[in-house]
């Protein structure tokens, strides 16, 4: 009997792509994979082996409530659960639903309405279960998803960096793209892309989610006097992390 650490990836209501990052490691995976058991790994494998397991890593939102019931059933199994990416720390994209009436949605897009099952709201893991750790991204930095599977298993706290996209721009030696007059999220967005955005001379569209203790409204100031408007503010708030807490209520401070 393996004696290895027990790996398990679930997913929830999402588009696959973190689960995607951490295929996308390839030589690192072989290693890691050498180092302990992918026992549940159904967008890798069909061998799914029953918990508990050590570490899972939680993909996806919660929108139905077979999510919810499910969610509950993986936390029990699990001695460590890490959500990854921006549906499951945040709801996702398609918590945009949760500033509406899922109803009016559900009725224009189905033939059949009736036979959809799901909930008002897309919710984050953390919403339903405890939660040991959160990694942001929409997709997830596949370095920094290793880097949080280590430290797990070494049992010691991950280091993953807590600042903004603005460092990465000065490592990378980006010219501020807000100097040249453009609305960037870069200030109060966590770091993790590179600064990718920013390289091309295209403002961040806060794809990793808040910073820690982000000054939203000092950034919404700064887009003002750039000439954004509040309508602008609100959009740009609401996309990969609408319903994280920061964005979500700076975004209202701007609703129509």
């Amino acid at each position: 009997m393996s004696q290895r650490p027990r790996l398990a990836v679930w997913k929830f209501a999402s588009c696959d792509g973190c689960q995607l990052s951490l295929l996308d490691c390839e030589d690192e995976l072989l290693t890691l994979a050498g180092a302990i058991e992918i026992a549940n790994f159904p967008e890798a494998s069909s061998a799914v082996a029953d918990g508990p397991y050590d570490l899972s890593l939680v993909e996806g939102s919660i929108t139905t409530p077979h999510d919810a019931e499910r969610i509950l059933e993986v936390r029990a199994q699990s001695k460590y659960l890490v959500t990854i990416g921006a549906c499951a720390t945040s709801g996702g994209i398609q918590a945009l639903r949760n500033f509406a009436d899922v109803k009016d949605f559900v009725a224009a897009v189905y033939a059949s309405p009736e036979y959809i099952d799901t909930l008002d709201t897309s919710t984050p893991i953390s919403g339903h279960v405890a939660v040991d750790y959160e990694l942001h991204g929409c997709p997830i930095n596949k370095a920094q998803l290793l880097e949080v599977i280590s430290a797990f298993l070494a049992g010691r706290k991950p280091a993953v960096p807590a600042h903004s996209v603005c460092i990465e721009c000065k490592q990378r030696g980006n010219v501020c793209v807000m100097v040249q007059g453009k609305p960037c999220l870069g200030p109060v967005t966590h770091a993790g892309c590179g600064a990718i955005c920013p390289a091309y001379r295209r403002g961040c569209y806060g794809c990793f989610g808040p910073m820690e203790t982000p000054n939203m409204a000092a950034l919404s100031r700064e887009w003002r006097a750039l000439g954004a408007q509040p309508r602008d503010i609100k959009r740009a708030l609401r996309t990969f992390n609408t319903w994280s807490e920061p964005f979500r209520r700076e975004s209202e401070a701007h609703a129509d």
